[in-house]
């Protein structure tokens, strides 16, 4: 960027220019690394990869089925997440029949992107009616207006932490 690297400092040279140093530049992608692959300072575990050891046999996958409201389910689950200036936040509303079961609301942290906050609803809303332990056949719906995730569930080679426990939850019940 500059020629006078011979007679002026590096510092003095990124200053000149605009630019940042590249020791700064370094520990930040190193920093952003850490936290991605759970080696820093985050406490969720929702950004992970699941290790190849405990990816589900092919033939345990859950088959995924879209929907436009033709079948008539047992419970419906309505899930959103969203991101803007005051956070990540997600909302799940439970309802058997015409009855509410349940309504969660969760706050993540603000490096979370709308799309983890709709899967983690999506998560908490299985979970949830999991311990409800009905053992009668139940045809649940889950209505979200997330195409990403909905691509990212029939999708048999993504593997994030939260489509696995989506998944997961789902051959549960």
């Amino acid at each position: 960027m500059a020629k006078a690297y011979r007679t002026t400092s590096s510092e003095a040279l990124c200053i000149m220019k605009g630019m940042t140093p590249i020791i700064i530049k370094t520990a930040k992608a190193v920093k952003q690394y850490n936290i991605r692959k759970r080696k820093g300072n985050q406490t969720q575990l929702i950004d992970r990869e699941v290790e190849l050891k405990n990816w589900p046999h092919p033939a345990d996958l859950v088959k995924i089925i879209e929907d436009n409201g033709h079948v008539e389910q047992t419970i419906q689950i309505y899930a959103d997440g969203s991101k803007n200036e005051g956070g990540v936040g997600s909302g799940v509303a439970i309802f058997d029949g015409k009855e509410v079961k349940a309504q969660l609301k969760f706050k993540l942290d603000n490096r979370c992107s709308n799309n983890q906050a709709q899967q983690l609803a999506i998560a908490k809303a299985l979970e949830i009616i999991d311990e409800f332990g009905e053992n009668s056949p139940r045809k649940i719906g889950i209505f979200t207006d997330s195409r990403i995730t909905i691509d990212s569930l029939k999708n048999v080679n993504n593997h994030s932490y939260l489509i696995e426990d989506i998944r997961k939850r789902i051959s549960i019940l």
